[in-house]
This record gives C-alpha cells, structure tokens and sequence, in this order.
C-alpha cells in the first residue's frame, strides 16, 4: 500500500449518505496490516478542538504556549513546599533539590509537551488512542476529578486570606472568584490567554520585588534559609518533583496549540524550571518572615495590601483557569458533549464545594495525584511504539483541512477498541508502586513501573493477535 491518500467521492459510493471516506494506510508499526471498517465522525468544531486534533492552522504563537505554560506552574500550593525547603535546607541542598527536581519535572511535561504538539491531540485524545475508546474514560475520569477537586482548593486559597485581610465572610469571595475563573475557562483557550498575558508579568514583578526587598531589609539570603533542618537532598527533590507532577499530566491539553514541537517543549522546560522555581522561592522567602507559605503575608507585613491582592488573584487564577479547562475536556471525552456546559457545571460544583474541599479534601486529593504519573508516562510510551500511526491521524486532519473539508475524527486501530487492557493495568499497577514502594520518589516509581507493566502487556498483545495500528480512517458525518 502507497503512503499515498485514497479519498472516495460520495457520487463514487454505493449509499449517497456514506459520503467521502479518507483512507490513511499503513505506516508500518512493524506488523502486518488490517482495514478498518469506516467510521462515521466529524469533530464539533470549535476553538478548543474538544474531540479531535488541532490542524497546523489553528496552532498558536510560540509567547501565546509561553505565557499559558508559564501560568500554568505559577502554582500556589508549590509555596507550600518552597517554605518546607526553606526550612529544611541549606542554600546548597535548597538549590540542589529545586535544580535535580526541576530537571526531572522538564523531562516529563517537555516529553508530553512533544507528544502533544506533534500530534495535535491533548490527553484525552491521546488516551483514546493509547487506552481505547472506554479505556479512556479511565484516564478521563481521573485526571478531570482531581482537577475539578483543586480547582475548588484554589479558589478557596484565594478567598480565606482575602476575606481575613477585609475582616469579612468567605463567601462573597468564594462566589465572585468562582463565576470569574469558571467565566475565562468556560471561554477557552483564547480567554486562557489574556488571563496569563496579564497575570504572569503581574506575579513575576510584583512577587519578585517584594521578595527582594524583603531579603535585603532582613539581612540577606542566608537568614532565609540559616542553617539545614536536616532534610535529606533527596527528600526536597521528591518534594519539588511531587508538586506538580500530576498536574504536569495535564500539558499536552496546551502544548497542542504549539506550531512546532520543537516550541511546545521548549515553552514547557523554561516554564517548568523558571515558574516551578520563583514558586519555590516565594514560599522560601514567606515561610522566613511570616511563618506562613506565601508571598501574600509577606506583601500585606510590607504595606503592600493591593499588590498582595493582585498578585494571590492572579496566581490562583492562572491555575485554577487550566485547571478547570482540563475538567471540561476530561468529562467531555466521557459524556461526548460540549465542553463549555460541562466546565460550567465543574465550575458551580467546585466553587459551591470550595471551603469544604479546602478543609476536607485536599489528601484525597493527594491520592488521587498518585494516579496521574502513570497516565503520562504511558500516554509517551504509546505514542513511541505507534508513532506512526499517530502522525497518520494529525495527517488527516491536515489534509482534510487544507482541501477545505470539514475536519473528520479520525480513527486509529487503538481508538477503535473499548479498553486496551495494557495501558489500564499500567495505570493501576504503576499508582499501586507509587503508594507501596518504601523508597526512592514515589511518582517516578509510579512512572517506572506502568512503563515497564505496559511494555509487558504490548509484547504479549503483539505476539498473541499480531495487532496492527497503522491504518486510520474517518468519514463525515451524515
């Protein structure tokens, strides 16, 4: 078979309603080739390309990634874990464990970040192909629910300093930032982007100044972090990967929008090491002088009331924005409707439940992190043993698009099946190594562990049936 296109005109066919069929062949993943009986799909077309891949044209500016990624790790809950490191490290084993942990935490968005741009596909779709068509509501599920769980965390986070600094109840609070996060991500990607355009310069130069000028006036860097609390190196690097390796899961929903791969991942790296590490030295500096973990306390002790207020909103708000926006795509491969609605929904139901998830949730919450690692490592895995069939869906697409046709669905071998059982035992066996495994850092055992249950489970798969997944095809809908 050529790697040519075969399209076949709706006048050619049979049945008049079955309309083009576009027959992506064989890439040659190595085993022998099976058709695939047509499927009858269109993507929904919006901004957000909620149920298929993104086409070249719609990719965005390497800033427009940038500045979204950047927003993405300006993480409050990473202060947390910034003033445990400033209390339990030295300058040295503080640098040391944000540098290693940084590293490691690169590695794994900038791999999905690849992943995603190259294919055009976020991580729903991605699981479609890698888990199957039911599989995916594995992966789906999980990742949306906890996002939906930290997307009420942080309006939470934003609403109980703010109501005690005004002396009044939570709640106005609680509703106003809730409607206005759920507002922007309900809006999508575009909307997304303003937010991070204007909050990430907000964060960078108002945090940083305060954090400057708070280091001087005591003394200097070294009454920041005194002397070691005794915490092991690698300790502090499992706390830094920890923080944000489960939502890091979640890249591939933006790196899609990268006109290159080459971008996506390099947007992904500086955003992971330079967001992930002003984070960590905010808490530092918040945790030295306050006693508390934010760069807040330590803007409202220097008089700057409105600037602390600026800066909280707009780090929670670039979060809890693609937090939320995760949710909808995650719930919407599950429902097949439209993600906006189901955001709006997410976002009630996060918002109405944010002070009880604050008090209650958050180490079910941590749990459920344990289960994402895994999700990502085999989203990269399987794109690596079925490249090519990947590249013949994003393909396509393009075609379809550049030949003014209304952009299909395209169906691989591995979208077709209800459940690839590989991937589910992969999740469950590496979540399980993750919590039980006494040593090492417990997101890369999770890591490690669903590659390698994985890679058993495919071997066995292709040995047994002999499956091919090169083949992919997609018609319009009737």
């Amino acid at each position: 078979m050529t790697a040519n296109m075969h399209v076949q005109s709706a006048a050619s066919t049979p049945d008049a309603h079955s309309t083009p069929a576009v027959v992506v062949p064989s890439a040659g993943d190595g085993a022998g080739t099976t058709p695939i009986d047509p499927q009858v799909k269109l993507q929904s077309i919006d901004d957000d390309f909620s149920f298929g891949a993104v086409p070249i044209s719609s990719r965005r500016s390497f800033w427009s990634v940038g500045f979204v990624m950047l927003g993405f790790t300006f993480f409050s809950a990473s202060m947390s874990v910034g003033a445990k490191l400033g209390n339990g490290l030295d300058l040295g084993g503080f640098l040391a464990a944000v540098s290693i942990g940084g590293v490691i935490l690169a590695i794994y968005t900038g791999a999905l970040a690849y992943v995603g741009a190259r294919t055009g596909m976020g991580v729903d779709e991605l699981a479609r192909h890698a888990f199957g068509r039911r599989g995916s509501y594995l992966p789906s599920f999980l990742i949306a629910f906890t996002q939906m769980g930290w997307f009420g965390v942080g309006v939470a986070m934003f609403a109980m300093p703010t109501a005690d600094l005004l002396g009044i109840s939570p709640w106005p609070i609680v509703l106003i930032a809730g409607a206005l996060m759920t507002a922007s991500a309900y809006y999508g990607i575009k909307a997304i982007e303003i937010v991070s355009f204007i909050s990430v310069p907000l964060i960078t130069i108002l945090g940083t100044y305060s954090m400057v000028t708070a280091t001087v006036e005591a003394g200097g860097v070294a009454e920041v972090f005194g002397e070691s609390g005794g915490m092991p190196i690698m300790v502090g690097v499992g706390m830094v990967v920890g923080s944000f390796i489960s939502g890091g899961s979640a890249t591939p929903n933006f790196a899609r929008f990268a006109r290159t791969a080459r971008s996506a991942v390099i947007t992904t790296v500086i955003a992971f090491l330079l967001g992930n590490t002003l984070m960590f030295s905010f808490g530092a500096v918040g945790g030295a002088f306050t006693g508390k973990d934010d760069i807040f306390y330590v803007m409202i002790a220097q008089g700057l009331a409105i600037p602390a207020l600026l800066v909280l909103g707009a780090n929670i708000w670039t979060t809890n924005n693609n937090a939320l926006y995760t949710t909808g795509l995650g719930f919407a491969n599950i429902t097949k409707r439209p993600k906006r609605p189901l955001v709006l929904i997410a976002g009630m139901a996060g918002t109405l439940g944010a002070l009880w998830l604050y008090n209650n949730f958050v180490g079910w919450l941590n749990f459920l992190n344990a289960t994402l690692p895994p999700i990502g490592a085999i989203l990269v895995a399987d794109y690596l043993v079925h490249r090519r069939a990947y590249h013949a869906v994003i393909d396509a697409v393009n075609v379809a698009e550049a030949a003014g046709q209304p952009l299909p669905i395209v169906e691989s071998a591995g979208s077709q099946r209800n459940i690839a059982w590989a991937p589910v035992a992969g999740v469950i066996g590496g979540a399980a190594a993750g919590w039980l495994i006494p040593f090492g850092i417990a997101s890369l055992n999770a890591v490690v562990a669903a590659v390698l249950i994985y890679g058993v489970g495919v071997l066995a798969e292709t040995r047994a049936q002999g499956e091919t997944r090169a083949q992919a095809v997609a018609t319009p809908a009737k």
